[in-house]
């Protein structure tokens, strides 16, 4: 490749990742102890003709002296220490990995002949192979493929294309094989990249980039597609001639040099990956295949030479250090999506429900497209209105409200192109919504906002800026115009958005999106003193957005939107606010819902709306909507199924 084209990608991608250059001696820690590696050729029978193998993980503490190998004259191919033939599924298999499903173990290939990825089960007890499952024929030249099992034990494999094309499908459980694999979503992957690897508890896929380096992306499908350097080529790394195979261990990376003919170790630090040692491989001409098992000392290995066509294996003397992981969060999964909004980008931002008086399961879920503006769905997620208002951000709604002569439930809303307060009647019957009217407001960018509604019989909205002001307007709809009369001024130190009042208990909570959360009194007539619920920090990640209340016959339940982490925090909504633990909102395979991620706004009833939400609804804004990659929607979650992960009463 022309030396000028290679220092000019290798600057962009640089440039892409926000990296410095990684010098060898910068990325270096003392080592504990010096990696020894002896390798020796592995004797396998005459006559086989290897494109891939792996090592059999233990499984339940049992070790298996087992290999897995994909040959394109043999098939899949499972093999003893001794390179002895076990049992074979016949075909023309390159790429490989595998992963175990109870007492099976998947298999995944690359079909030379069909350019497709197979996936196959296998019992190795009875030494049989099940019926091999496709993938349907993709539109780009497949390269490699790797397998991925996340914290709810659904199984994914990724699809690495020539071009840097790459996509993410889910294909199983960790029963086995689902009937028909779904596609999750697609990643931009670098050009010339043909391995990828997973660790599977750091939720961490690496992809080789032949010409420029190792990349590290996140790996779960609700993940940003982002990418960070593991190293790269010299002068920016360590790497002498090319990057290629990899094989990942906890904390840990181990990756061939090619043309190099060198076998790179790295450790991950708190801030990124640090080379640990570079060992050349004797005898070697051109490493091409990598595979590692741990052991109680060390690592064992096989590699595979492209130029003589010989398997090595021996053991490597060295183990990454253990790395802290943030803890497991339980999975629920939603059980209803709404249709997508219909804008592209960063469009649908704050859900609220609204219970009908008489029919709780003809309640509606009311959504803000802060590029449209207001969106009414019922419990199945399906849209039957739409009111194209203007750019809402934040919603909310209140029953029972007095409109001259009529009593309208009501729903407001921040909009962000008048910096007022929209006003929406809600027929208590029919759940149609209908303009009633604004209030302007002096903020300079409006943002949030929320209702508050005493048993007096009042009613309260708070609106909040971009700047930490928050206003209090008292409604009134006697006469029979919504009128605002501004009650109550105060402010946050930084910037806000998500509020919800607890009306039973005269209580403001809102978000700081930087800081935390934050009780205040809601009566207009009290001092507004900040009491802090949550800080931002172990549980609680940066931004801090939307916030619902869950008060249920026992005890009330405070919901917030952790967005730093893509989970939901649930306190306990009376003093000390203690926190009950934390859940992500996880894909629904069985239904084809993927899960929520990126959220803005959520809200929760505890109202009975019927089947699913007997014991009540969380809907969630989802901000990467996958599988399919369509515009951004609303997850339906039932409560009950939130109470049952995180155990409260």
């Amino acid at each position: 490749m022309n030396s000028l084209f290679l220092r000019a990608a290798l600057l962009a991608s640089l440039a892409l990742a926000g990296c410095d250059r990684l010098s060898p001696s910068a990325s270096t820690p003392p080592p504990s102890a010096e990696p020894v590696l002896a390798l020796s050729a592995w004797k396998t029978p005459a006559g086989l003709d290897l494109e891939a193998i792996r090592f059999v993980p233990a499984k339940d503490g049992a070790q298996h002296d087992w290999r897995i190998a994909a040959s394109e004259r043999q098939g899949l191919l499972l093999l003893n220490g001794q390179g002895r033939e076990l049992a074979r599924l016949p075909g023309s298999f390159s790429a490989l990995d595998l992963r175990w499903a109870g007492s099976q173990l998947i298999v995944a290939g690359l079909d030379g002949v069909g350019q497709r990825a197979v996936l196959v089960a296998l019992d190795p007890a009875s030494h049989r192979w099940q019926r091999p499952q496709s993938l349907p024929a993709r539109d780009f030249a497949l390269a490699g493929l790797c397998l991925y099992r996340d914290e709810a034990r659904n199984l994914y494999l990724f699809l690495v294309g020539e071009e840097g094309q790459g996509e993410q499908w889910l294909v199983g459980t960790d029963a086995g094989l689902t009937p028909e694999p779904r596609r999750v979503r697609g990643l931009p992957l670098p050009p010339n990249a043909e391995h990828c690897q997973v660790d599977d508890a750091a939720n961490r896929l690496f992809v080789n980039e032949e010409n420029v380096g190792l990349w590290a992306y996140p790996a779960h499908p609700e993940a940003e597609a982002s990418r960070q350097p593991v190293d790269l080529l010299q002068p920016f790394g360590t790497l002498r001639g090319s990057a290629g195979a990899m094989a990942s261990l906890p904390g840990g990376l181990l990756a061939l040099d090619p043309s190099d003919a060198a076998l790179h170790l790295y450790q991950q630090r708190e801030a990124g990956w640090h080379a640990v040692a570079r060992l050349p491989l004797e005898g070697l001409g051109e490493p091409e295949g990598l595979a590692l098992h741990e052991t109680a000392n060390g690592l064992d290995l096989l590699l595979s030479d492209d130029d003589s066509g010989r398997l090595y294996q021996g053991r490597l003397v060295w183990k990454a250090e253990p790395v802290r992981r943030p803890p497991v969060l339980p999975n629920v999964a939603a059980v209803r999506q709404s249709e997508p909004v219909g804008r592209h980008g960063d469009a649908a931002d704050d859900p609220a429900i609204w219970v009908h008086p008489q029919r709780p399961s003809r309640s509606r879920v009311l959504g803000t497209n802060k590029k449209q503006g207001l969106l009414a769905y019922d419990l199945d997620g399906t849209l039957v209105q739409e009111l194209p208002v203007g750019r809402l951000n934040n919603v909310d709604v209140r029953s029972g409200i007095r409109l001259g002569d009529a009593t309208v439930d009501l729903a407001v809303a921040s909009n962000r192109d008048r910096n007022s307060i929209a006003l929406f009647a809600i027929d208590r019957a029919s759940g149609e919504l209908r303009e009633a009217g604004e209030i302007a407001t002096p903020l300079a960018e409006i943002y949030g906002i929320c209702l508050f509604q005493p048993d007096s019989g009042e009613l309260y909205a708070f609106a909040n800026g971009k700047d930490g002001t928050f206003l209090q307007y008292r409604l009134d709809g006697t006469s029979g115009t919504l009128r605002g009369e501004l009650v109550r001024r105060f402010a946050v130190d930084s910037q806000p958005e998500g509020c919800v009042a607890d009306d039973r208990r005269q209580r403001l909570f809102l978000g700081e999106e930087d800081s935390g959360v934050w009780a205040v009194d809601a009566r207009a007539e009290e001092q507004a003193e900040l009491t802090r619920v949550m800080a931002v920090g172990e549980t609680l990640k940066a931004d801090v957005e939307g916030l619902g209340l869950y008060h249920g016959p026992r005890r009330s339940y405070l919901v917030v939107s952790s967005q730093g982490n893509d989970s939901y925090v649930v306190l306990d909504a009376e003093p000390p606010y203690a926190p009950k633990g934390a859940f992500r909102v996880g894909l629904n395979g069985a239904l084809g819902i993927d899960g929520a991620s990126e959220t803005d706004g959520l809200d929760v009833s505890s109202a009975n709306l019927g089947g699913p939400w007997s014991a009540g609804l969380l809907v969630v804004q989802d901000g990467r909507k996958r599988m399919p990659e369509q515009t951004q929607n609303f997850k339906f979650v039932s409560w009950r199924a939130v109470a049952d992960a995180l155990g409260l009463e």
